[in-house]
């Protein structure tokens, strides 16, 4: 039990440290990540390569797959470009495997010792604490491999005759064995979601002499396919092209285990006698000694198989790119949905190892998403004035302007429902250790759902004032009061397209004196028309009650510009002013 225990703690030190340092290391790298996802994926090759370094730089081929899905989702890469970026991925993660095999090889645990050390320094020294934090993650990541290293030489599941007799009872040369164990590998990795965590008790089974190399090998390729499901859960509750981009992962995977099957054997002696491993080399055959120091280059062989087959396939299929994307496009069909019917986030999605970085580019997406909704709210507000204007009563006319009411009326729950769902999701978010940078984002962000939310407010209250007009069956405005509110509700248009430009493109280019301007014409044109109202009242233009209604809708114009400013001055950082 105590050796047990010692075997998955140590894997828990490793799986711990690998998400530590990738969590480190994306948080070093901010937003920058996403820059460079964006700039170097110009063509095939490029992305490949890209995907290959960041992968090798975080240490996690998951981690790069379910952001490139969640850049796909967000609409920041197109299903090409991901492909390339995720073959990349599968050859990125092979460096893990060298570093594990060295760490089951030599003694390493000095460099933990080390990093241990150097992290907690820099850690307690704020400037560079995620440094700090990505060299703890390295220590227990050693650590644990060299703990790993250690039970498995106590287990000495070598001369363990159990084992050795349930592993000698698969058939190395059958091509069943082969297929359980690739199964086997892909339902550990499944299980534990850490294709790093069963490479590493492959590798206690092969160098302790105790699994052969075959069903070593069929485990990895089994890893290679596990390691697929994180993506595609991660896809699931995403957009149409993000649930493609994890399926090209998947057909990746399996395309590659299905022609490695067919060269199988042939591949595995190949790599083997690079790394100078002798397959054939039976325990009966030589001294114990030769036999453990011929098994102990099984860890590298199993490194070298793992690269050389997963650069191998990614050489073939860059070239079907194009084949790819059209194969599943036709294996998962857009979906043509009206957004008022079936509401929900699309940008914000269920996955797995997020950093902070990441959430909050997809809460920004969903806020752009949620601006742009309501200003088609306002868009349909401003066809309700012109319905009520020139329908005539009939019944006809009253199902168009209750339909196009009642939509108006979905729109503001669906504003209610967004603003809770992003406040949410960006609460969950600032419970991670968070940069300073970060939380700064985050406070802005929730004070622009909440001005978007009061947008959401002032456009039902236009649309409830012009229905209760429509209902009581008052006479239509006069003319100039047509012309005025048209022109109120047009500079408020124009505030909310300039708010929509800033949400969709970077601040740095965007001149927040036009957002003010705007507000200026349209608190200076309220106060004008609220002077002329008492007057037009007078001079019995139109009755004290038209003039209430008439005056309402151009306050509530008034409001949603100062809610326009608000939002803005929250993306721009800049202090709220009082309005």
């Amino acid at each position: 039990m105590l050796i047990l225990f010692k075997l998955l703690g140590s894997l828990a030190l490793l799986m711990f440290g690998m998400k530590s340092m990738s969590d480190a290391l994306q948080k070093m790298a901010g937003p920058q990540l996403r820059h460079v996802l964006g700039a170097m994926t110009t063509n095939r090759f490029t992305g490949m390569l890209t995907g290959t370094l960041v992968t090798a730089s975080v240490q996690s081929s998951t981690a790069t797959t379910v952001m490139t899905v969640s850049f796909v989702n967000a609409g920041l890469l197109t299903l090409a470009q991901a492909i390339s970026v995720i073959m990349g991925a599968n050859i990125g993660t092979t460096l893990t495997a060298w570093i594990m095999s060295a760490g089951m090889a030599f003694d390493i645990s000095i460099v933990s010792y080390v990093g241990f050390f150097v992290g907690i320094i820099l850690i307690y020294m704020k400037k560079h604490r995620y440094i700090g934090d990505f060299l703890f993650g390295l220590g227990l990541l050693l650590l644990g491999l060299t703990t790993l290293r250690m039970t498995g030489n106590e287990m000495d599941l070598g001369h363990n005759q159990a084992v050795l007799n349930f592993f000698s009872s698969f058939d190395s040369d059958s091509f069943w064995t082969t297929l359980v164990f690739l199964l086997l590998g892909g339902v550990l990795t499944f299980c534990v979601q850490s294709s790093a965590a069963v490479m590493a008790i492959t590798m206690i089974l092969c160098s302790s002499g105790a699994l052969p190399i075959y069903q070593g090998i069929a485990l990895v390729l089994g890893e290679n396919i596990g390691t697929t499901v994180t993506s595609n859960l991660a896809a699931l509750s995403a957009n149409t092209q993000a649930r493609r981009a994890a399926l090209a992962h998947m057909f990746f995977n399996v395309f590659g285990v299905l022609w490695i099957l067919v060269v199988f054997h042939p591949f595995i002696k190949m790599v083997c006698g690079w790394v100078g491993y002798d397959v054939d080399m039976t325990k009966d055959a030589v001294t114990p000694e030769t036999f453990m120091a011929n098994a102990a280059k099984l860890t590298f062989v199993l490194a070298a198989f793992h690269t050389t087959f997963n650069v191998i396939n990614a050489s073939i299929l860059i070239w079907f790119i194009p084949q790819i994307e059209k194969f599943v496009c036709w294996v998962i069909k857009s979906k043509k949905v009206d957004e008022e019917e079936d509401f929900r986030l699309h940008f914000i999605t269920a996955g797995f190892m997020k950093t902070p970085e990441l959430s909050v580019l997809e809460a920004q997406k969903e806020i752009q998403s949620f601006s742009d909704r309501m200003q088609r709210m306002f868009g349909m507000v401003q066809q309700l004035l012109n319905d009520s204007s020139s329908l005539t009563g009939k019944k006809q006319d009253d199902e168009t302007f209750n339909k196009l009411y009642t939509r108006i009326e979905k729109y503001e729950s669906i504003s209610d429902n967004m603003e809770l769902e992003i406040a949410k999701y960006l609460e969950q978010v600032s419970d991670a250790h968070l940069s300073d940078e970060t939380k700064g984002k985050i406070r802005a962000m929730l004070r622009e759902i909440s001005e978007l939310e009061s947008i959401g407010d002032a456009c039902y209250n236009m649309a409830r004032t012009i229905n209760r007009k429509y209902l009581a069956k008052q006479d239509h405005f006069n003319e100039k009061q047509y012309s005025h509110l048209h022109q109120m509700m047009g500079l408020a248009e124009n505030a909310l397209t300039q708010m929509n430009q800033l949400m969709s493109g970077r601040k740095e280019a965007y001149d927040v004196n036009r957002t003010f301007n705007i507000e200026n014409e349209i608190n200076n044109f309220r106060n004008q028309l609220k002077a002329q109202n008492i007057i037009d009242i007078n001079n019995h233009e139109y009755t004290y009650a038209e003039g209430t209604v008439y005056m309402d809708l151009v306050n509530e114009c008034e409001k949603l510009g100062d809610y326009v400013v608000n939002v803005v001055e929250a993306r721009m950082g800049t202090r709220q002013r009082n309005l």
